[in-house]
């Protein structure tokens, strides 16, 4: 009895001791709150204003106007979320729902008077306002500037731009308020990046003075069309042009697909490309051609014409000069994808780096508080590299606008291989920039409210879109081929595209780096400039050695695609490090001026570190890359003090941003339910 006496006051005691050691744990042990970074973050050194300019240029103040007519509206679903105000899509809607607020936000931003002017604004100035149009409402959403891009710059560029004084008489101001809403029938079933190849067919009757299009089998349905399956009223069709029995190649025609009540046109079919993984705000539909008859008169013809009697008349005789003529400028669609791919980067890397300055977890040490995420080593190394390549990307995006804008016939070229490379680069920059913020905000991540997940499906189709991004850097390959055999056929300097350092002797990089050497311009130069040129005659020379074995070019490329994306990758990373150069050389010496250098220094040597054709083709013996690796850490360190200052001069507003970019306790707690 004496030992169940004794045993059951031992377990009293360690029963009490232990209730009273949970109690004190509960009232001693904080709950997780939350602090605003702008609290315990250091102070901008540099001026955030001068860097947005850097990256908005002169649009800033009509980028800043569409955010507040978004902003002020509750057709873009404001919503409060721990003590803000945020505004996004509502993704829980149905497709039929998605689409049809698409529109009506179209018809708010028309009703503000957004798209007034759109066709008279002339010169440089006008394509950058239109361009900052675009930008602006994607950030919103990417459903709302695909729609937009669709009607304005595919349908509208090519009734500017293919079309002649005719075409614009009679189409500019009802596509302007919208009375008619545009399509681009050009993609098919069969065919997407091989325009060349579609099998739509469209003949000439002169006894009526009409075309008659027709699709001739299923392969050659018109597919993906954008405002097709429910908007449109009318398309610009991409068909061969057979005329006496001779196809006269890819031209294009205005078509109308529905009346003024929205019904389908006779001769028309339409079908519905259904539920996608993203964008289910644009209507994208498929259509088919029934020996449809069209006048004459819609030929888009500033390249070819078709007489009344049926002769084919064209000042560029060589179909391959019509063909790069007819098609040059609709280059603006990939000018516009680059750039949005920039905005919803930043989108995704604000939120992340806002969270990971605000989010704790674990402590180092014990009673210590937990350690913010943005100081773990491992954690910068996951997003500072992503956000110095993001601002040297829209450095990049920045001139592609430029040389688009004050582009000419000579220029045509560099804007079509520079547009190339930089979608290309951007977008797939963009993709995986998306999917590293969503892991490094983990579960919350996974919030469609918080974006950074989310965004991913919403983006993907860009990859693809406007030219498959691994079919761009071979066509890019074989534009660096024929620069370079034609100068050396000449036997003068090669001039153009950026490759006037071929003329040069080769750079010798150091036997053994060190941290101030790959911080020098010099170095960063030198090695990007070695690896094209190098890679550049090794691509000739594998053709050069198919050639001689009697292959035809069209097996040459398709065999040596290996070196060709290595080489266009090359071409892309120079042009982005000379662009940054370039905008950097414009700043005074001071903060900003070290800042744009410490970012420089991060995306050349994170592109080191990355690629492996640095390693593959000896540019770096495994000693020096090993010296590369450690100095992406040590550059890490030295950005992190300013991660908050170049997430917030990006400009954003913050209803574009997630909760947890902000208070993410309060937009989590109990009342938000």
């Amino acid at each position: 009895m004496d030992r169940v006496n004794f045993r059951t006051q031992i377990l009293t005691r360690h029963l009490q001791t232990h209730q009273t050691t949970t109690i004190d744990l509960l009232n001693t042990a904080p709950c997780v709150s939350y602090t605003p970074p702008e609290l315990s973050e250091p102070s901008p050194n540099f001026d955030t204003t001068s860097l947005r300019k850097l990256l908005d240029g002169q649009s800033v103040e009509d980028i800043d106007y569409i955010f507040n007519l978004m902003i002020q509206s509750n057709l873009f679903c404001p919503r409060e979320r721990g003590g803000k105000v945020f505004i996004a899509p509502d993704f829980n809607q149905s497709m039929e729902q998605q689409r049809e607020m698409t529109m009506r936000r179209i018809d708010y931003l028309r009703e503000k008077g957004v798209f007034d002017g759109w066709f008279d604004k002339k010169g440089p100035e006008g394509d950058l306002w239109r361009f900052s149009q675009a930008e602006s409402v994607s950030v919103f959403d990417h459903s709302l500037g695909i729609k937009l891009g669709v009607h304005f710059f595919l349908w509208g560029g090519a009734i500017r731009f293919m079309g002649t004084k005719r075409h614009h008489d009679k189409w500019y101001k009802p596509t302007e308020t919208l009375e008619v809403k545009g399509c681009f029938a050009m993609t098919e079933l069969g065919h997407g990046s091989n325009v060349r190849g579609i099998e739509t067919i469209t003949r000439y009757d002169a006894s009526t003075g009409e075309f008659i299009i027709n699709t001739p089998c299923e392969s050659a349905q018109k597919y993906w069309i954008g405002g097709a399956a429910n908007h449109a009223t009318h398309t610009v069709v991409f068909s061969q042009l057979e005329i006496n029995g001779v196809n006269q190649g890819v031209h294009a025609f205005i078509a109308q697909i529905r009346d003024e009540n929205g019904n389908v046109c006779p001769n028309i079919r339409i079908a519905d490309c259904g539920h996608k993984i993203g964008l289910n705000g644009v209507d994208n539909g498929r259509i088919w051609f029934d020996n449809l008859r069209i006048p004459r008169e819609n030929l888009l013809n500033s390249v070819a014409d078709v007489s009344p009697d049926g002769q084919y008349l064209s000042a560029i005789k060589d179909p391959d000069q019509r063909f790069a003529a007819f098609l040059a400028p609709l280059t603006s669609g990939r000018v516009t994808i680059a750039a949005s791919s920039m905005n919803t980067t930043k989108i995704g890397l604000a939120t992340a780096i806002r969270y990971s300055l605000s989010r704790r977890a674990f402590s180092i040490r014990p009673n210590e508080p937990e350690v913010l995420l943005l100081d773990y080593p491992s954690h910068q190394r996951r997003l500072l590299p992503l956000l110095a390549k993001t601002y040297a990307l829209s450095f990049a995006s920045n001139y592609l606008k430029m040389i688009y804008v004050k582009r000419t016939p000579e220029s045509i070229k560099t804007v079509h291989v520079v547009s190339s490379a930089l979608k290309a680069v951007l977008t797939w920059h963009c993709m995986r920039t998306l999917q590293e913020c969503r892991e490094a905000c983990g579960g919350q991540g996974l919030k469609t409210e918080n974006h950074v997940g989310h965004l991913k499906s919403e983006y993907d189709v860009q990859l693809t879109f406007e030219g498959d991004n691994n079919v761009l850097m071979q066509q890019i390959s074989k534009a660096l081929l024929a620069e370079f055999l034609a100068a050396k056929k000449r036997n003068k300097p090669i001039r153009g595209l950026g490759l006037e350092h071929l003329n040069k002797p080769a750079p010798i990089i150091p036997t053994h780096l060190t941290s101030s050497t790959l911080r020098t311009t010099q170095f960063q130069t030198d090695i990007f400039c070695l690896r094209e040129r190098d890679l550049l005659h090794r691509f000739v020379t594998e053709v050069s050695q198919h050639q001689a074995q009697g292959e035809s070019k069209e097996h040459i490329f398709t065999v040596t695609y290996q070196t060709a994306e290595d080489l266009g990758r090359a071409f892309s990373d120079r042009l982005i490090l000379q662009t940054y150069l370039d905008v950097e050389a414009t700043v005074p010496e001071g903060p900003l001026k070290s800042v744009l250098g410490l970012m420089r220094s991060m995306y050349t040597t994170i592109v080191l570190e990355e690629d492996a054709s640095f390693l593959r083709y000896g540019y770096l013996s495994t000693d020096n890359a090993a010296v590369v690796r450690k100095e992406v850490l040590k550059l890490c360190s030295e950005l992190r003090p300013h991660a908050l200052s170049l997430v917030s001069s990006f400009g954003i507003p913050d209803a574009f941003l997630a909760p947890i970019a902000f208070n993410w306790v309060d937009a989590n707690a109990w009342s938000s339910v």
